[in-house]
């Protein structure tokens, strides 16, 4: 996605190498990057808010769990800004040592997202033990370090490549269409040269009949086609909602002219992003 960056340019992950954060991070940004990894997202979002990292990769939605909600509150408090989208497909693979076949294996070990959305494969196998851990390449890590013979971890290929583990099932999950919105983000807005095609926004509007619709009816009207709308509530005012929206722009100044037109009748807005829309 970012076709030349500085070898010096650091970019915040979760998790460790082999996790699917990482593998965005080497098919965005390649090999000419250092890529820095933290055990949680506030560390991620802390340190390019910070300047210790020039860009965070941070998972948003999943085409079947649904939005990370507590990543848009990180977005919005550490005043972050959303560069850019990549669109992974989640291919979730059972792995083990060298030499262990599915047999062997008496546990099965993973992030609970990977256990549940690979749950058909396994009720084919009753008697291996499905166990939640924190991260898919962790456990991956883990086998390999600690040489567990009958014990498999459900990764990304990519892990089994990092930690010398054979694949003995792929694609293994229950749905094939399956994808995780990852966004790309930085401590500031960037000058791009294309116009941006996909927008980001925080819209908070009074709490009073008909404001949602109100808020819809000023987007359509100005031709904006809404992606994604996901409602937060606000701590400082009870009840009160805001609004994370994503919208398609096919016309520059409609777009414009619609923050304009909800700003003038008492709607806060903020944008968090504009970029290029990269869905598949």
């Amino acid at each position: 996605m970012v076709s030349s960056i500085p070898i010096s340019t650091k970019i915040a992950i979760q998790g460790i190498p082999g996790s699917f954060h990482h593998q965005v991070a080497l098919e965005c940004f390649g090999d000419a990057s250092s890529i820095k990894c933290y055990d949680v997202f506030e560390q991620v979002a802390k340190s390019v808010a910070e300047g210790s990292c020039d860009f965070g990769i941070m998972a948003i939605e999943n085409s079947i769990a649904g939005a990370i909600l507590p990543n848009y509150d990180l977005i919005d408090r550490h005043k972050l800004y959303i560069d850019g989208e990549h669109y992974l497909p989640i291919s979730h693979n059972l792995m083990a040592l060298p030499g262990t076949t599915l047999e062997d294996l008496t546990e099965v070990q993973s992030h609970p997202m990977a256990l549940l959305q690979c749950h058909n494969f396994f009720e084919k196998y009753p008697t291996i033990k499905l166990t939640s851990e924190k991260d898919t390449a962790s456990v991956a890590k883990k086998i390999r370090q600690n040489g567990l013979s009958a014990i498999g971890a459900i990764a990304s290929k990519t892990a089994a490549d990092i930690y010398g583990l054979d694949i003995l099932a792929e694609d293994i999950q229950s749905f094939k269409e399956n994808y995780t919105r990852f966004i790309l983000l930085k401590s500031g807005k960037s000058t791009g040269v294309l116009p941006p095609s996909k927008a980001s926004l925080k819209i908070t509007i009074k709490n009073e009949k008909g404001g949602l619709a109100k808020l819809l009816t000023t987007l359509a009207e100005h031709d904006l086609d809404l992606s994604k709308i996901q409602s937060i509530p606000l701590m400082e005012r009870p009840w009160d909602y805001a609004f994370f929206i994503d919208v398609l722009i096919s016309d520059w100044m409609q777009y414009k002219n619609s923050l304009h037109q909800l700003e003038t009748t008492g709607a806060t807005v903020k944008i968090l992003g504009e970029y290029i829309n990269q869905k598949p």
